[in-house]
């Protein structure tokens, strides 16, 4: 699964989604599937992004009571998908609940990968100390979520590519760092906080790259995802 690149499909419906894959050539390529798509169309896109040969990363967050979240994760363990995310602030016993639901759920060998947010790239360490009313500092406390995500059952979390690093060498190698917020040079960040480059990515730890807005939103799209990954796996500004 390391060094894969998801295309956020962050549409509001599979017509409008299938027509970006279709035009611009992206058949085949893995992708990620948020709520705005999911809650319109349902289980359906999924099971036809996978006839069409897609690799896919559920990006539902999951956030409730431990019991609610792991019944929602045995039914997604049907769809057999490559990741499902939760939010870290759900605590460790949701983040084990969700794990066994995964687990229990699936009926293969393949046992979809659990991620864990730990805090939305759109947030800075202000909104984090001031709105959430959680101190410190941000670096830190994703750090601490990181921590207790893989002690829980989590393979890996969502982060910036700042820390990717840093939880690695804290987490180990194997867990999966998965960081969005990816931007080129001549990209606008909109409203992320925590950018940065593919080249700084590939340096920086990440495992996972998933590609909003520089690509989807770009005057070229095919030619911004290629960009992204040649930077990213070669360290090559094109």
């Amino acid at each position: 699964m390391n060094g894969k690149t998801y295309l956020s499909l962050d549409f509001p419906t599979w017509e409008e989604a299938k027509r970006f894959i279709d035009t611009h050539n992206f058949r085949g390529v893995p992708v990620k599937v948020g709520m705005e798509l999911f809650y319109r169309e349902g289980p359906k896109v999924i099971e036809t992004l996978k006839e069409n040969n897609h690799a896919i990363f559920l990006d539902l967050k999951l956030h409730d009571i431990p019991t609610t979240v792991m019944k929602a994760m045995k039914n997604i363990a049907a769809l057999e998908v490559d990741m499902v995310n939760v939010h870290a602030l759900g605590g460790s016993e949701m983040i084990k609940r969700a794990k066994d639901g995964l687990v229990s759920g699936s009926t293969s060998s393949h046992i979809t990968k659990l991620i864990a947010v730990t805090m939305l790239t759109s947030m800075d360490e202000q909104e984090m100390n001031d709105e959430l009313n959680i101190p410190g500092k941000l670096h830190d406390n994703v750090l601490h979520f990181a921590n207790f995500a893989n002690q829980n059952g989590a393979d890996g979390v969502v982060c910036s590519v700042h820390e990717a690093k840093a939880i690695k060498e804290i987490c180990g190698q194997t867990f999966l760092t998965v960081t969005p917020g990816i931007r080129l040079d001549d990209s606008n960040a909109n409203d992320q906080k925590r950018v940065s480059s593919p080249a700084f990515a590939r340096e920086n730890g990440s495992d996972i790259l998933v590609l909003g807005r520089t690509v989807t939103k770009a005057a070229n799209p095919k030619e911004a995802y290629n960009k992204v990954v040649e930077e990213w796996k070669h360290g090559i500004k094109s």
